[in-house]
């Protein structure tokens, strides 16, 4: 029967049809919108309508590439199949398989060039809004302000999460994001026991987090006082967003918090005073660090030795 040699060459399509459903069902992997630990709402920052645009248009652009090579081989491969069970060969047909596939690679280029270009202009939009918005925040934090908030401060080796400045002293907040394990009845386990040298998870235990945060704790106060000229009030923060904190033993010179009510935690916390003049010396340095143009300027500060979480 005729009409045999034309359906039996969609058995060679099933491969590429399996593909091709793999990577429509992939399409949204990367979805960057993540919901807060406290009350399972969606955060929002500055841009966030742009850059929910952007992780669709990362979507549509990796449909696109990744579809585009299934497509294009389609009709080549119907073609090969077409040549193993036709009774007579058409040189015509088989260049208007050519042809076809030809026509879809340039369809799939200029739709990856659509959404190439398409990506830049969103990518413009949502740097020139978080630039107003990082104008705005001065409306409620203004340089003169005694509280201030950096964000991934850099250190000659790593990045210090976040670092808020009080009137009362400089803390280096590290976040650390835990899975919270469930019993056999379907109830979460959120509870953590702080000791002097771990952090004890209900079925594990950690010490690098703590280990971390006073590193970055004890680099920052050195930096802070070279820089200065005088010492700095600073103590380490380790933030376990959704977990209930149970202290044991905190380790000199730290606080491990849940995250919960954070801002009111580190304003009634009372390290020091911090003068005016030293307040403006520490924002100073702060924002010339946080700008990237104060790295590896000078030899790394010592981290003092003695206390059990010390690195070797």
């Amino acid at each position: 029967m005729a009409w045999l040699e034309y359906l039996l060459p969609l058995i060679f399509l099933f491969p590429l049809g399996a593909m091709a459903i793999i990577v429509i069902a992939l399409r949204n992997l990367h979805d960057a919108r993540v919901r807060s630990p406290f009350n399972a709402r969606q955060l929002r920052e500055p841009g966030q309508a742009l850059r929910d645009r952007l992780d669709r248009a990362f979507a549509t652009l990796f449909l696109n590439g990744a579809l585009g090579p299934i497509v294009t081989l389609a009709p080549l491969v119907y073609g090969m199949g077409r040549m193993l069970f036709a009774s007579r060969q058409n040189w015509l047909e088989w260049a208007l398989y050519g042809a076809l596939s030809t026509v879809l690679v340039l369809v799939y280029c200029f739709r990856l060039i659509r959404d190439f270009q398409h990506i830049r202009r969103i990518k413009l939009g949502l740097a020139c809004e978080l630039a107003v918005g990082q104008e705005l925040e001065r409306l409620v934090r203004p340089e003169a302000h005694p509280y201030f908030v950096f964000h991934d401060v850099p250190t000659d080796s790593d990045i210090i999460n976040h670092v808020a400045v009080t009137p009362h002293g400089v803390f280096a907040v590290e976040t650390r994001a835990r899975t919270r394990p469930f019993t056999a009845d379907g109830r979460e386990i959120d509870l953590v026991t702080v000791e002097p040298e771990r952090l004890r998870f209900p079925g594990w235990s950690e010490h690098r987090p703590l280990v971390k945060t006073l590193r970055d704790s004890r680099w920052l106060a050195a930096w802070l006082e070279q820089r200065c000229g005088e010492p700095v009030p600073v103590m380490g923060v380790l933030a376990l967003p959704g977990w209930d904190i149970t202290c044991a033993g905190t380790p000199e010179g730290l606080m491990v918090v849940s995250g919960d009510s954070l801002c009111e935690q580190l304003d009634e916390r009372r390290l020091g005073v911090l003068d005016d003049g030293l307040h403006d010396k520490v924002i100073a340095a702060l924002i010339e660090r946080a700008a990237g143009q104060d790295r590896h300027t000078g030899p790394e500060p010592s981290q003092p030795p003695g206390h059990p979480l010390s690195p070797p």
